[in-house]
């Protein structure tokens, strides 16, 4: 008998042991799994650093390739394109006009009534619907047609039959893609971003195509401004605030403009406008410095991309391409471990994950992180993860957001640099330090990510600043815009009617 409890006790042990060693095999594993996420993670985290000390030199490294754009044709990765807009709304404009804002992901038609003796604007419409995929790759009459077809049917609505749509209407038309002005009315497609690639359109006239468009729908309108979208949401800013000096939009896309003095756009000398100044349009996306903090993560969605080796600024902080690093970041932890469990199809896709589920996950604040857990499966197809996963989702989506944000900053700083608004008297184009004064300077900011994105929001504030020091920063004011890209277009369009002659006389 005792021989039999021996060996049953034995046997029990045996097992015990062999337990324990698959217990201890798979606590082994684990850690070696895990830190394999915390090198990928602490490798992230290092590329993507923005130190202070760093973030400074990309504001010097912005304000010298202003510079250079405005001394040269070709001679900075910035345009810095001439709008040919001198003279920003001032709130005495009075009458009804219309507007068409083309952005990235959305179409809005526009309308705004004026009371003119500063008032507030009296009265505003606007619609919005997405943009057909199929147009976005289609045809220029496709595109153009579409766009008149809305505001046909737009102004049908709100005139209701009153007769009005007979009479001449001014139409400002905000464009959000690089083009180069022959006027304040009139411009040429440079190239398509943001996912547009209609081939007959590159190099044409684009003012020129919504008028023929207009026309074939019998439209009596006149194209009276045609500008960008930093352009205006810089005119909006300016009628509400006349300290409005600058323009960030921060969406999908991601542009800037402010006002410079005409004699220090040195590449068109003999420029003269009345008011001594012009609105340069930076196309800030474009910009690259060896300064900015780039992951192998930007380098391989930069090659995927349909336009590698450009736009680099931009798709280290825009919408549409943010959702996709921390997509990449994932895709690489879940092809080295499997704490996502297997490799899911919708991962492999690039830009399955959307920057406003981004936000949404960084923002998740529920114990459990409910929201993180939902995306991750609906966006992803990655289900039951552990909440020590989502937490690390949760650190990727920070760390990502934190670096935009901070560059955002930094590219602000350079064009307030530029123009002797940042406390140091800055490149100014031959003034000195001497005659930098502190004054209130407002930037209009307009755009989805940083309108919606409050974490996005904090961290630029923050970054702002870091950078100007305490003492300066309570001088900058950054401003949200609502709808400024057409609201601006259309107050654009009644300050350019209510001109008599050409303020700007070219060389």
């Amino acid at each position: 008998m005792g021989k039999v409890v021996l060996g049953v006790a034995a046997g029990v042990a045996v097992v015990a042991c062999a337990v324990a060693t698959v217990m201890v095999g798979k606590r082994v594993r684990s850690r070696k799994k895990w830190r394999k996420v915390v090198g990928v993670l602490r490798e992230l985290e290092e590329a993507c650093e923005t130190t202070v000390g760093r973030l400074r030199q990309v504001v010097d490294a912005m304000a010298v390739e202003m510079h250079a754009g405005l001394a040269s044709e070709g001679g900075s990765k910035l345009k810095m394109l001439l709008t040919f807009v001198d003279k920003l709304p001032t709130g005495c404009e009075k009458g009804t006009y219309y507007a068409l804002d083309l952005g990235g992901t959305n179409f809005r038609v526009l309308r705004v009534q004026l009371g003119g003796e500063n008032s507030p604007i009296l009265d505003q419409d606007v619609e919005r619907q997405p943009i057909p995929e199929h147009l976005k790759n289609g045809t220029m009459e496709d595109l153009f047609d579409f766009i008149a077809l809305s505001l046909q049917q737009f102004i049908e609505r709100k005139e209701n039959g009153s007769g009005q749509s007979q009479l001449m209407r001014e139409l400002g038309f905000t464009f959000s893609f690089p083009m180069k002005q022959t006027s304040v009315s009139s411009g040429i497609l440079i190239k398509w971003t943001k996912g547009f690639a209609i081939e007959n359109m590159v190099g044409r006239e684009i003012a020129g195509c919504l008028q023929q468009a207009l026309t074939r729908r019998g439209l009596n309108m006149r194209v009276a401004a045609l500008v960008n979208d930093s352009v205006g949401t810089l005119a909006l800013g300016h009628y509400h605030d006349a300290d409005t000096v600058a323009a960030v939009i921060l969406g999908t896309g991601t542009n800037a403009c402010y006002l410079e003095r005409t004699d220090a756009i040195i590449k068109c000398q003999g420029l003269l406008t009345t008011s001594g100044g012009m609105v340069v349009n930076m196309e800030w996306g474009s910009f690259w410095s060896s300064h900015l903090p780039r992951t192998s993560y930007d380098i391989e969605l930069d090659a995927d991309s349909q336009n590698p080796n450009d736009q680099g600024f931009e798709k280290m902080i825009s919408g549409m391409y943010l959702g996709d690093i921390v997509r990449r970041v994932i895709l690489k932890i879940s092809q080295e471990t499997d704490v996502f469990g297997p490799v899911s199809s919708k991962l492999l896709m690039p830009f399955t994950l959307r920057t406003d589920s981004v936000a949404a996950m960084h923002e998740d604040d529920s114990p459990e992180l409910t929201e993180v857990a939902r995306i991750l499966k609906h966006d992803l197809e990655i289900q039951d993860v552990s909440l020590k996963v989502r937490k690390l989702v949760l650190r990727i989506c920070d760390v990502v957001t934190r670096r935009a944000a901070r560059l955002v900053a930094a590219g602000i700083v350079g064009i307030l640099k530029k123009i002797g608004r940042d406390g140091s008297g800055g490149i100014t184009g031959g003034r000195s330090r001497s005659d930098a004064n502190i004054r209130r300077t407002v930037v209009a900011i307009e755009g989805s990510l940083y309108t919606g994105y409050a974490m996005l929001r904090e961290y630029l504030h923050e970054a702002l600043t870091e950078i100007l020091g305490e003492d300066m920063a309570q001088h900058v004011v950054l401003r949200p815009v609502e709808d400024g890209p057409g609201i601006g277009a259309a107050l654009l369009a009644a300050s350019q009617s209510t001109q008599s002659v050409d303020s700007v006389q070219q060389p």
